[in-house]
């Protein structure tokens, strides 16, 4: 413990000295390190960073587990005890809308999800994170969740978790070779069983364009309004992927959805962890799960890709030095690995960081090993325009229909070209 605190407050030593105000960025990193490279002779001086209210903002099933732990960690870093923090029911999906519309009012430390980073950054509503800091986020965590919490080069939260993407769930009594989509699909066809993905949804969707090697992101302003569309949809890759789209389609075992529970004698089904107890219900003794397979197209196997989701807990910009200092220091306790696998054992949520991963608690989940290894192979999700998400379900109610089954690949080009282009115009 004497170790952790010594580093909690060198680290918070270092961001009172490179972050005096809300105005802070990414070159006063340099200060920071200087700071930093003092607290070892000054450590004995820093005994008290005063008094003050701290509101904390959690979703509801953490919010026990969060308020026991910030006591804790007071209780055993008593230069933190002077301010009483108050911890409020408000979930990630609400945090980030709530925090944009009054920042002013809004909680000086917020859980929220990695695709509300853009916004919150644009409505100056994270203060960076610098310095050792930031070497923790990035060395104590997956690839996928440190990027996750990074924009434009900087980092501005501290992840909590690498637990929202997808997956392959199984019966291993049919499914004989989990690696290949060509092989799952055959084996279902060959035992009467169905192969379920949606296809349809433009969060499952990308698995194909990612997978190919295609691009789709978007880029905002200040203001949160998108200024451009990354896409090469329309490309060799692109009809690569639709192609594999379609093939996948024409399966007699293929069954368009992503729910276990709405999944009737299924061989295989991609789907999430938040429906692994369902799964295991379902598949009972013969219950496995594994990453995404690859998949065939013209000769050449291509790894299914996607998006990733993390769950991010940032720190509103503070006027007062020793305030930010504070709560730079619990955050980073919240998201240690201590508290990261006494959460994980607690409500279930799976971690980021990365001894956590290697636990045996967590190693023997299966569902979370599946899916840490294929976040290895997603995208963070970032912001995409509303009429996104109908113009992918739209795409893929075509293939399901069947209006693709003998379009030639020129064919197939023009659908993509259209796709991008409408696309390109949420941007403008």
């Amino acid at each position: 413990m004497k170790k952790r605190v010594l580093a909690l407050i060198m680290s918070t030593t270092m961001v009172a000295a490179a972050l005096t105000g809300c105005g802070s960025s990414k070159e006063e990193t340099p200060a920071a390190d200087s700071a930093a490279s003092e607290a070892g002779a000054a450590t004995e001086e820093v005994k008290d960073y005063g008094t003050g209210e701290i509101k904390v903002w959690v979703a509801e099933n953490v919010k026990t587990f969060t308020e026991t732990k910030i006591k804790e960690f007071q209780d055993a870093n008593p230069q933190f005890a002077g301010y009483a923090v108050t911890v409020e029911q408000v979930g990630e999906g609400d945090a980030a809308s709530n925090m944009i519309t009054d920042v002013a009012g809004g909680a000086d430390i917020y859980g929220f999800s990695q695709d509300q980073l853009a916004r919150l950054v644009s409505a100056s509503a994270l203060s960076p994170v610098v310095g050792e800091n930031e070497t923790f986020v990035k060395e104590q965590n997956d690839a996928g969740a440190a990027s996750a919490a990074t924009m434009a080069g900087t980092t501005f939260a501290y992840p909590l978790t690498s637990d929202n993407g997808y997956f392959l769930y199984y019966d291993k009594s049919v499914v004989t070779d989990p690696t290949s989509l060509d092989k799952i699909v055959a084996d279902c066809e060959a035992a009467g069983k169905s192969f379920y993905m949606e296809i349809n949804s433009a969060w499952y969707q990308p698995a194909f364009f990612f997978g190919t090697g295609c691009t789709l992101t978007y880029d905002t302003d200040d203001m949160g309004n998108f200024t451009a569309c990354n896409i090469d949809y329309a490309s060799e890759n692109g009809v690569k992927a639709l192609k594999a789209m379609i093939n996948l389609k024409k399966s007699p075992a293929f069954v368009n959805g992503s729910s276990v529970s709405n999944a009737t004698n299924a061989g295989a089904i991609v789907d999430g962890t938040w429906d692994s107890g369902a799964a295991k219900e379902m598949f009972g003794d013969n219950y496995a799960c594994a990453k995404l397979p690859a998949f065939t197209v013209d000769g050449t196997d291509y790894q299914f890709s996607g998006f990733g989701g993390f769950k991010l807990m940032g720190i509103k910009p503070q006027a007062d030095a020793n305030k930010l200092a504070v709560c730079h220091a619990i955050v980073k306790y919240l998201s240690s690995e201590e508290v990261q696998l006494a959460r994980y054992n607690e409500v279930g949520w799976g971690p980021s960081n990365v001894a956590v991963q290697q636990s045996d608690a967590v190693k023997a989940d299966e569902a979370l090993s599946a899916l840490a290894e294929q976040l290895a192979f997603t995208i963070p999700q970032g912001q995409y325009p509303n009429d996104y998400w109908a113009l992918g379900t739209s795409l893929g109610d075509s293939v399901i229909a069947g209006e693709y089954d003998n379009a030639s690949d020129e064919d197939l080009m023009k659908v993509l070209e259209n796709f991008q282009t409408t696309c390109q115009s949420y941007a403008q």
